[in-house]
């Protein structure tokens, strides 16, 4: 499986690993995070793949967490609920978002990236 990289095109994290992974030489996918939104299953595969805390595939300074004050709402929401509401809206979920086979990262971090690439 070719790596699978989810991103917004106008996220100066995407943009500043997206050329990293390209100054590199790796090769990966990369998936619209805006217009294809992970769906629940893949969301439970990835947070079960990368052993993190489910509120780390949370995007905790974006605009919509903000609005919707998830940062309160989230400790009263089952982990089930959480992949729910993840899954509706792709600016909900931290990004970049690496898949590979090795595991799952969500954000940017040259030396995690370096590890599930490599």
């Amino acid at each position: 499986m070719k790596p699978l990289v989810l991103c917004y095109e106008k996220c100066t994290t995407c943009k500043k690993a997206l050329k990293w992974v390209e100054e590199a030489g790796y090769e990966v996918q990369i998936r619209p995070i805006k217009q294809e939104n992970p769906t629940t299953e893949e969301l439970k595969q990835w947070h079960e793949k990368s052993g993190l805390p489910l509120k780390r595939f949370f995007n905790t300074s974006g605009n919509l967490y903000k609005e919707q004050k998830l940062k309160d709402k989230l400790p009263e929401l089952s982990e089930e609920e959480q992949y729910q509401l993840l899954s509706t809206d792709g600016m909900l979920v931290k990004r970049p978002l690496l898949i590979t086979d090795k595991g799952v990262y969500p954000g940017f971090s040259e030396d995690e990236w370096k590890k599930l690439l490599g």
